[in-house]
């Protein structure tokens, strides 16, 4: 193990990334405040930084190393594995905060449970349902540390998943996902389903008159799934189940991707110019062995005027040549033409009564 204060970027096949480093009597220093890069993580008994438990994302570190904290820290007695940075969001949490956990497979004899750190630290040591639920699957007992807490032992397993370059896991990894997880879900619901993001509400992102596209699609035998509204077994049951499965583009894709097996057929509608679609489409494509199909047929992005990520925009989907591409990959049947959108359709959608305070404009 390099046990010097700079890695390199974490890779899939090789280096730190794989590896699991013990630390005795680790002091675990969470962030004071939320921000892009913070200066949190573990620094060894010596004080000098475990670089070994940082967050990666693409070629830079966000987590970096901290300085001392002042006083007398916390003291968790035991023997635990580093879980990393706590997300609340869901695509975030799941490919940045779940990327350790097959340390658990890896490290000898029985461990306390898991210790994360919160990325915003008003979030406190409480988790979310999705988070709970999910490590739960995952043979996972939390922590939450938001003050300096001396520990121990803790065992450091290199960063398994990310965004970058290590979205497609390490081997490690992947088998713990492919082995361990969810293993008493069995597949319940249709084989076909349809991961929509027209419930989500308006500021989160999504295609335009994408409830128009469910009802051409339940027509092709389609079940809509709103994800969000559902616990994550009922999740991993309908992904488990299907066998042609069209997803908006967006988180949910990622969630997919940790139990989809190679006979699945998945078709991402692209909906928004964003450099995260393509990590979806290495994610799946690594983890369940699924080529995806990636329908790119926007003709217009809209953005509320005041948000710029690309997060927040909404398609304007081609829907007729949605539909082609569809029957060409085997994903429907032929059947009649599906209506391209008006211009009355596409800003009755935009311009909610509920919500005038967001005003769209198209970017592109």
């Amino acid at each position: 193990m390099d046990k010097t204060n700079v890695l390199k970027v974490p890779h899939p096949f090789r280096g730190w990334a794989t590896e699991v480093e013990r630390v005795p009597n680790a002091l675990v220093v969470p962030a004071e405040s939320r921000s892009f890069q913070q200066q949190a993580g573990v620094l060894r008994s010596d004080g000098s930084y475990c670089a070994a438990a940082a967050l990666w994302r693409k070629d830079q570190e966000i987590t970096s190393a901290p300085e001392m904290p002042d006083g007398e820290p916390a003291h968790l007695p035991g023997r635990w594995l580093w879980g990393g940075v706590l997300w609340r969001h869901f695509g975030h949490f799941i490919v940045e905060s779940t990327g350790r956990l097959w340390g658990l497979d890896a490290v000898d004899g029985p461990v306390d449970g898991v210790l994360f750190m919160p990325k915003s630290p008003k979030n406190g040591t409480e988790l979310a349902g999705f988070q709970s639920d999910f490590l739960t699957q995952a043979g996972a007992t939390p922590k939450v540390l938001i003050e300096p807490t001396r520990v121990d032992e803790l065992l450091v397993p290199g960063q398994g998943l990310g965004i970058g370059r290590i979205v497609i896991g390490t081997n490690a990894c992947k088998s713990f996902f492919n082995d361990r997880f969810a293993p008493d879900i069995k597949p319940d619901g249709p084989e076909k389903l349809y991961v929509s993001r027209s419930a989500i509400g308006p500021t989160k992102g999504a295609l335009i008159c994408e409830t128009q596209f469910e009802h051409n699609l339940a027509e092709q035998g389609y079940e809509t799934f709103h994800p969000q509204q559902n616990d994550i077994a009922t999740q991993i049951a309908r992904y488990r189940a299907a066998r042609h499965v069209i997803a908006s583009e967006g988180s949910a894709i990622h969630m997919f991707g940790l139990v989809a097996r190679p006979e699945q057929k998945l078709a991402v509608i692209i909906r928004r110019k964003s450099k995260a679609t393509k990590y979806i489409e290495r994610h799946v494509r690594s983890f369940g062995g699924i080529d995806p199909v990636m329908i790119n047929e926007v003709q217009r992005t809209w953005k509320p005027e005041d948000r710029k990520q690309p997060r927040f925009a909404r398609g304007e989907p081609d829907y007729p040549a949605i539909q082609k591409k569809l029957i060409e990959h085997g994903f429907i049947e032929p059947g009649p033409d599906w209506p391209a959108l008006t211009e009355t359709e596409v800003l009755a959608d935009l311009n909610k009564p509920d919500r005038p305070e967001l005003v769209y404009r198209a970017v592109g």
